[in-house]
């Protein structure tokens, strides 16, 4: 075996050089988006579609199997909907799009364009459930949302995006918050097993839980360049929404009581993580579950007799043993072939030439390490289901590595500074005596705000990293997406 660190596509930025330039030139590269004439808006083009359809497939087995089912709700929510949930509709008015006519004519009434459908469900909720026997309700949905950034970046934050959004409503207050840590575990063995990427879970505090949540359930990411993405969320409301919407339900003593709700959501900023996660200088590196191709067929002198057709030969039989397989046989040369997907992160790449076929055998290269080896063809299915296995773990153990080379430890805001001065961004774990003032200072003073409160806690310091007052927990801090 031998592995290959030459620089082969020269288009994209380097990322030690401008990070942000070198993310637009892989979205752009790889062929993931287009950027469009509605400001803030783009095209996910069919490379990045496949992705997003890869990672909505998987979820949705996942989702099923904890017994959900998925419904389609209206885009458009009435204001006097909305206003129904105070704290709601506070945390998102800024970034609600109103439509004010319809055609010519103006609307009695304005109509906002979901941000998020809290409200939808809830109105939906109160006219179907009316006794303990209708419950718990279950459910889903695949959509759009818009909401009106101020500043965009493709996949990270757009003004419209795909995600999917559980909403959930039960009995009782223990059964909604086991579906709140129930689907914050889905999110989390879906990244780390689909996405290979590693994921720290915790609890949102007080200022940064979602707009009408009791409690707030995050995973933390950390990029390659050491900022921070919250990857998924899961939120517990308690009855706050039943209350607002007047949902009620006969329990098994008779009586009419308020049901417990959640909401959860992953978006295809998910495909952002896995750039910013898995990237190198030469573009995209797919982690095999959700990569539209997990292995392309190169061929090599294919002019020559036998080569495609044993090239052919080699793609029905990957097809047949469910490997997504593609075989190039454009006239393009194949060194053009490897650039090219190498930079659209392919996983593994299959080459096979004159002198491969007379010996019986094909040269296999994995994307993440770029490590050669010689395979014969009689193992072909064998090794490059190893392989792409190889890839997923090989992708998620760096992950990891970059995390923990990339998380400081520290009981003073000087030591913040002087980590992320010295060491550059990552992940800080400091004490936190619970106070907003002191997590708004510790933002003011680092740039660093609170991710989360992990839930594996650490006792670093008994003070506060801020104020040096008792510390009630380990928060972690960072810069993010």
């Amino acid at each position: 075996m031998a592995k290959n660190d030459k620089k082969m596509v020269d288009a994209i930025t380097s990322m030690d050089e401008d990070f942000a330039q070198w993310y637009t030139d892989i979205c752009k590269k790889a062929e993931l988006i287009a950027y469009t004439s509605i400001k803030g808006c783009m095209v996910i083009r069919p490379y990045g579609y496949a992705i997003w359809e890869n990672i909505q497939r998987i979820l949705d087995g996942m989702f099923k199997e904890t017994g959900h089912e998925n419904v389609n709700m209206p885009m458009f929510i009435p204001e006097s909907l909305l206003q129904k949930e105070k704290d709601h509709v506070e945390g998102f008015a800024p970034e609600v799009a109103w439509v004010t006519h319809g055609g010519h004519d103006r609307l009695e009434e304005k109509l906002c364009v979901r941000p998020t459908s809290e409200t939808l469900f809830c109105e939906h909720y109160a006219n179907i459930v009316h006794s303990y026997r209708d419950l718990p309700k279950l459910y889903n949905q695949w959509v759009s949302v818009v909401r009106w950034e101020k500043t965009t970046r493709p996949f990270l934050r757009s003004r419209e995006f795909l995600w999917q959004e559980g909403h959930t409503i039960h009995a009782t207050a223990q059964e909604a918050i086991e579906e709140t840590e129930r689907m914050l575990n889905v999110y989390t063995r879906f990244c780390e097993e689909s996405l290979a990427m590693p994921v720290v879970q915790g609890k949102k505090t007080e200022s940064d839980k979602f707009a009408g949540a009791v409690s707030t359930y995050a995973i933390e990411a950390l990029m390659h360049d050491g900022k921070a993405l919250q990857a998924g969320t899961s939120h517990y409301f308690g009855d706050g929404f039943a209350k607002a919407f007047e949902i009620e339900y006969t329990d098994r003593d008779n009586k009419r009581v308020h049901p417990h709700q959640t909401s959860w959501g992953v978006t295809t900023r998910l495909i952002g993580a896995i750039i910013m996660t898995h990237g190198d200088d030469n573009g995209l590196v797919l982690p095999p579950a959700v990569a539209p191709i997990q292995a392309v067929i190169v061929p090599v002198a294919m002019h020559k007799d036998g080569v495609l057709d044993k090239a052919n030969e080699l793609k029905e039989r990957l097809k047949n043993a469910g490997v997504r397989v593609k075989l190039d046989d454009t006239d393009n040369s194949p060194g053009w072939k490897f650039a090219e997907y190498e930079m659209k992160g392919v996983p593994v790449r299959v080459e096979i030439g004159p002198k491969d076929i007379e010996a019986n055998q094909c040269v296999v290269v994995t994307r993440h390490n770029r490590e050669k080896t010689f395979v014969s063809l009689d193992e072909l299915e064998t090794v490059i289901a190893q392989k792409l296995q190889e890839v997923h773990d090989g992708m998620f153990q760096k992950a990891l590595e970059n995390r923990e080379n990339k998380t400081y430890q520290c009981t003073s805001i000087e030591e913040i500074n002087k980590a992320l001065e010295e060491k550059g961004d990552g992940f800080i774990e400091a004490m936190w005596c619970g106070e907003e003032a002191c997590e708004d200072e510790v933002k003011a003073q680092t740039g660093a705000g609170s991710r989360c409160i992990p839930f594996a806690q650490k006792n670093l310091s008994d003070k506060c990293v801020c104020c040096g007052k008792p510390a009630q927990h380990m928060v972690l801090w960072g810069k993010a997406y």
